[in-house]
């Protein structure tokens, strides 16, 4: 895995350098800073900005690489003890995702499922995520109904995020096992996630406007169903 940018190389040079395979710069950088890498004893590698621009895609490295080992996700069965759970149904944009993982580390979510997708880009949901993606519980499902089913034999109980739902004013978890489920932008929860659901909840616009993006939809319904 290679990670840019130079707040989340700082936060995994921080947290998590035992993850850390080799470490790559495009510009200089200053003495005390350097000096924080030279003492992993890894490889540091001087990169062209032809190279750079390669690994970044275009995208703003700010002259920081790093290379990880392999991210590795948990099993479903891991997750079983956990208390609160958000379920993404569909999401693929790592921007979203990675805003989600970000907002349920800090809001302290035991773990994310990623479902109804084949694939995810890890890499960016480091990067999107300022590493909050190293720090919390990430498991990927490809079928939601396995996890639904999964957590229901597990006594979780599924609340869906839905225009029609519940005012989530009005709405008191009382359940010491929650899983919130996040449909992706546009579609929403699939009619059959709806199905399994035991509630569904919403968050109501004072002003006439669709929705909200659905990270930060995520952000208000966790923060108020951990209450």
């Amino acid at each position: 895995m290679i990670i840019y940018g130079k707040q989340v190389v700082l936060y995994v040079l921080e947290r998590h350098p035992n993850l850390i395979e080799e470490v790559m710069f495009s510009k200089e950088i200053e003495p005390k800073l350097f000096k924080k890498f030279t003492n992993l004893n890894k490889k540091i590698i001087k990169l062209d900005n032809k190279k750079a621009q390669s690994l970044a895609k275009g995208g703003n490295h700010q002259g920081f690489f790093l290379k990880l080992s392999q991210y590795e996700t948990v099993s479903l069965k891991d997750l079983k003890d956990s208390s609160f759970i958000v379920v993404l149904d569909g999401l693929t944009d790592v921007g979203n995702i990675g805003a989600i993982c970000r907002t349920a580390y800090s809001l302290g979510v035991d773990a994310i499922i990623a479902s109804n997708v084949k694939q995810l880009n890890y890499e960016g949901i480091a990067r999107t995520s300022s590493g909050a993606l190293f720090d919390i519980p990430f498991c990927h499902v490809p079928n939601i109904l396995d996890v639904a089913n999964e957590l229901k034999q597990q006594n979780f109980k599924l609340f869906g995020a839905a225009m029609n739902g519940i005012d989530l004013k009005k709405f008191d978890n009382t359940s010491e096992k929650t899983a919130l489920l996040l449909g992706s932008e546009g579609a929403g929860l699939s009619n059959k996630v709806i199905k399994k659901l035991d509630e569904t909840v919403s968050i109501k616009m004072f002003n006439d406007f669709d929705s909200l993006n659905v990270s930060v939809a995520g952000g208000i319904l966790i923060y108020n169903l951990k209450r």
